[in-house]
């Protein structure tokens, strides 16, 4: 299958990328190494080249409406400026994929039209698409590719929003976490869509821009001393902070109730949505299986799909797993039944033949102070 580049492809290489296939795109696993990466981002500030992902622009009258029979969250508790992290279900409440929704406000063309922008994952991304397009098309809005051939970039660590004040002339202290906003960046030619979110637990930004740009923002960054980083330090910085990767944490087998997402769904508001039926049924019984944050003792790192066992009978697996860069042990997400949920609960998890003991933990594993 030919992979698909993104238009930092060849900066990424001159950067020192070691480059692999990821969701049909050849993205850099690393730069510099996976533990000097994930440490830039925790004491300084790492760019993400993320330019995989899709975005998507949904314009027309009362887009929000239209796009809340998809989601279980409450999209009228934002407003323009804002955004919100939510799920698209199947109608037995599974887990299609994870988006963030921006609220754009009203269309520059059309004062009767709103905007609305949802960034959704590589993997899913055609199939996501069509999803969308297919509901939304009985509402008579227009679904586009608002990234077209361009760039996203994800600029985290406790440095990132000071360095990019500085880039702009901009005061972004009244950014919340989840605002957003355009924003003119000395040197570049167009607005950037500049959005305070992101994949590492750390402050940051995710800017999205023409690929032009995208290219010079990037050497840009390079040259303010801006660690590069690949999928495999955003794997380990996404893990501590306990945040869901699509595939492995959550699929479309899975509620979010059992992925730790109750939180997402308002079931409280009137509106129908695709899969409410099977939620409401689901919030009554309970979930069979609760996603837990795990401890290993020693440093024998537990893979997604490992078996958890309990008392010799495995009850469980292992989503994702990996060594903690910070507090250098390694930890691990878990499917397991409810019973054994509780925090400071004692299990097992079978890596190459052997149990090593895990301990039941609070969720996230790190919390930016």
């Amino acid at each position: 299958m030919d992979l698909n580049f993104t238009p930092l492809h060849d900066l990424c290489i001159a950067a020192g990328g070691r480059m692999v296939s990821f969701a049909g795109w050849e993205m850099p696993v690393q730069f510099s190494g996976l533990m000097a990466e994930h440490k830039a981002v925790r004491n300084g500030s790492g760019m993400f080249d993320i330019s995989h992902m899709g975005v998507l622009r949904i314009e027309g009258a009362n887009p929000k409406d239209a796009l809340q029979e998809l989601v279980p969250s409450d999209l009228h508790r934002i407003g323009p400026g804002q955004a919100c992290y939510s799920v698209l279900l199947n109608e037995q409440g599974g887990i299609i994929d994870d988006l963030i929704i921006y609220d754009l406000g009203p269309s520059l063309v059309n004062a009767n039209h709103e905007t609305l922008l949802v960034v959704i994952n590589a993997a899913c991304a055609e199939t996501d698409t069509a999803w969308i397009r297919h509901h939304l098309e009985k509402a008579d809005l227009q679904v586009l590719d608002e990234k077209k051939d361009g760039v996203l970039v994800a600029l985290q660590g406790p440095t990132a929003i000071s360095l990019l004040e500085r880039l702009s002339g901009s005061d972004l202290s009244e950014l919340p976490r989840f605002g957003h906003c355009s924003l003119n960046i000395h040197g570049l030619k167009a607005p950037v869509f500049t959005a305070r979110t992101g994949y590492t637990g750390e402050d940051g930004v995710e800017l999205l821009l023409n690929a032009d740009d995208g290219r010079q923002l990037w050497q840009q960054l390079l040259g303010e001393g801006v660690t590069p980083c690949g999928l495999g330090a955003r794997d380990t910085l996404r893990l501590e902070a306990a945040m869901h990767l699509y595939g492995q944490d959550m699929d479309a087998g899975t509620t979010p109730f059992e992925a730790g997402l109750g939180w997402l769904v308002h079931l409280e508001m009137p509106a129908s949505f695709i899969g409410r039926d099977a939620l409401e049924q689901a919030a009554e019984q309970g979930p069979s299986k609760r996603l837990v944050g795990l401890k290993l003792k020693g440093r024998s790192i537990a893979r997604h799909d490992y078996p958890v066992i309990h008392n010799g009978t495995t009850v469980g697996v292992v989503t994702s797993g990996s060594w903690s860069p910070t507090l250098e042990e390694p930890i691990a997400l878990a499917s397991v039944p409810p019973a054994l949920a509780k925090l400071g609960t004692e299990l097992s998890v079978e890596i190459r033949g052997q149990l090593q003991p895990a301990t039941v933990v609070k969720r996230p594993f790190y919390r930016r102070s």
